[in-house]
């Protein structure tokens, strides 16, 4: 560094730390919470993880309050789900009401622990936006993969 200038040592740290400060700034302008279309997408992913796992109570967790209210599930319901093993958890289709409620067509494969019997079950889910908890929530329950047994 014998023979430089000062100024080629410390323009280009200049240089860096202000290119450095403007992305900070940039990135503080940057919105703190996700866009309800990316939130729904997270909460979908989040229930049909926890459907494909077995882990109901989780996705009950997921479900409306006022649906779990008026429909809930007993110690008895969550035992029956105990007997089944999830194969598969495809969505078939989706739209949006005009109301912004979201509605998509699941197919479940569902295995019948006991019997090893694999059958397939149709269900649609409805979505809503719950704007007091900044938060989707499912509207229709967990799939009755028994539909009438």
């Amino acid at each position: 560094m014998q023979g430089l200038p000062l100024r080629r040592i410390v323009m280009p740290h200049l240089l860096l730390r202000c290119l450095l400060l403007c992305c900070l700034v940039l990135l503080a302008g940057c919105p703190k919470s996700a866009s309800k279309g990316t939130a729904l997408e997270q909460v979908q992913y989040d229930y049909s993880a926890a459907i494909r796992w077995g882990d109901f109570e989780g996705a009950w967790n997921l479900v409306d309050a006022e649906t779990r209210k008026q429909h809930p599930l007993t110690d008895i319901d969550f035992s029956r789900y105990k007997q089944v093993q999830i194969s598969a958890y495809r969505e078939l289709g989706a739209s949006v009401g005009p109301d912004g409620e979201v509605v998509r067509d699941i197919e479940i494969g569902v295995i019948n622990r006991n019997t090893l019997a694999e059958r397939t079950v149709r269900y649609r889910e409805r979505w809503r936006y719950d704007e007091a908890i900044g938060s989707w929530r499912l509207l229709t329950g967990l799939p009755d993969l028994w539909q009438g047994d």
